[in-house]
Formats: C-alpha cells, structure tokens, sequence
C-alpha cells in the first residue's frame, strides 16, 4: 500500500487527512525504522508494509467505532503506538493514554509524540495489571483498545477494568477471532462486559482477515479484577 493507496482508502471510509496529517505518518514511518535498528519495534520495515499492516490495520478500528468525539483512549500493550496513535493523527481531538510493561518502548513513544506535534499523549511504564488497580485509571475510559496482545480471555481481564460503564473495550484481531469470543465469553461477563459486535473485513491487497471486536462495558467491574501481574495469562478466566 503505497501513501496515495493510503490516502484514498481511508477517504473512501470518510476519513480525510490533510497534507500536515500525511507529514505525520511520514514522519512517524521514518522515525520507527531509525530506532527499530536500536531496538525491536516491529518485524515490518518495508514503507508500503508499515502503511498497511500498521497504520492502516490500526486505523481500521475507526470503520466500525466512532472516534470523532473528544473522547478518553487508553491503549494496553501498544508497543511502537499501534492502534492508538495511528488513530490520534486521524482523530487529533482524542486523549490517548498508552500503558506498556517495557520502559524502551515508552521513551520510543515520547520521543515519536514531541517530533509528530502529538497533544494529549500520555505514556506510563506499567504492568496492565497494576495499572488498571490505580484509581487514577481504573474505570476512567471511553475507550480502551489491544491489538495483538493476548486472546480474549487474557485481554479481557487486562483491558475491562479500564473502561468506564457505557464505555466501549474495542479489540482488534486476526482470523480466530470468533473462537476467541466464544471461549472468553465467561470472562468478558465476569468483568463486566457485553460483546456487541464483531465486525469482520479483509486487509486490502493481502485478503488476510481482521476482526475487530466491540464490548460494552454494561456493569462494573468486580475488586479483585485484574489479579495479580501474570495470573491472567497463566489461569485466564474461562
């Protein structure tokens, strides 16, 4: 996918981007593959791969879920910003908060945000877990996304608790998608959520399918929730 190919697939979804918003994802191309040679941000180097496994793939999200809004994002496990900050170029008017467990990937994502003109941008060296325990955060969000983190009965416990009631936890997934939905159904009502929807469509180009995954936070969240830093992965609530 080159940049024009970028450019009008997402106006073809209704979402414009002006000429300073396309000098951002340049920029932020250019910026990711200079310290992707000091650390590991990502597999995918090559422009036109970026463009459409990273930045079209985590704007994507935007095809199903309205993001125009002045709303509160937090992003678990966002590694090299993906699919929060992708969305914030589109959607400047978001608050988006991004918690990662590793301190390299959150001095990466500071020094992105100062050169892309970010506002608004808030990242926090944290464990999922630990985090979403601090009141400053717990239950604070419109909005909470994931890409490629954990399957949903992990996810779940890690993202859920995040999420303010009426608020939206919104999942972006591959191909097993509905499996995963199936078997975490125990622990998404566990935690308080209701699955809305799931909304399937193929990456343009390669066909490979995506899903993206829309809960509702419909009641609190119980205390206990999340346990402790590595529990949910190790005894997932199903």
């Amino acid at each position: 996918m080159n940049v024009s190919q970028f450019q009008e697939m997402l106006e073809e979804k209704g979402i414009s981007l002006s000429p300073e918003q396309l000098e951002q994802f340049d920029a932020y191309y250019k910026i990711l593959v200079e310290w992707n040679e000091k650390m590991n941000l990502t597999a995918i180097t090559d422009q036109e791969d970026v463009y459409l496994k990273h930045f079209y793939d985590s704007i994507s999200a935007a095809f199903f879920v309205d993001f125009t809004k002045p709303l509160s994002l937090c992003d678990v496990g966002a590694g090299a910003g993906f699919p929060s900050l992708p969305i914030k170029i589109c959607f400047p008017q978001l608050k988006v908060s991004i918690v990662d467990s590793l301190n390299k990937r959150i001095s990466f994502l500071d020094h992105l945000s100062t050169q892309l003109g970010l506002t608004d941008t808030h990242f926090y060296h944290d464990r999922a877990e630990t985090f979403a325990k601090n009141k400053e955060h717990r239950e604070q969000y419109d909005l909470v996304t994931a890409r490629a983190v954990a399957r949903m009965s992990v996810l779940s416990e890690l993202c859920l608790p995040l999420v303010k009631k009426d608020g939206l936890f919104v999942a972006l997934k591959g191909s097993s998608a509905n499996e995963e939905v199936s078997t975490g159904k125990k622990a998404i009502s566990t935690l308080g959520g209701k699955t809305e929807k799931t909304h399937s469509f193929h990456l343009p180009f390669e066909e490979s399918e995506r899903n993206i995954i829309v809960i509702k936070k419909v009641k609190e969240t119980p205390n206990k929730y999340p346990r402790k830093p590595g529990t949910p992965n190790k005894m997932p609530l199903e």
